[in-house]
């Protein structure tokens, strides 16, 4: 049995987290922008730190598995 939760967890949250897809942090002209498919240096490190963390979230504090 192969344990499938972290390349799903870790595919989902990436395509979410790209900066620009669906929500960027900190915004260009806002705190935070919905679609706009932008991007800079300083929203790619918060994508980035918060990426991390809800990686370990799930894989270190919640110990989320899935087997198929």
């Amino acid at each position: 049995m192969n344990d499938w939760a972290a390349p799903l967890i870790a595919s989902a949250l990436f395509a979410f987290l790209s900066p620009g897809m669906v929500v960027q942090m900190p915004g260009k002209n806002h705190p935070v922008d919905f679609l706009n498919m932008k991007t800079s240096l300083p929203s790619i490190f918060v994508h980035a730190v918060l990426y991390g963390l809800l990686l370990i979230l799930f894989f270190v504090v919640l110990h989320i598995h899935l087997y198929v």
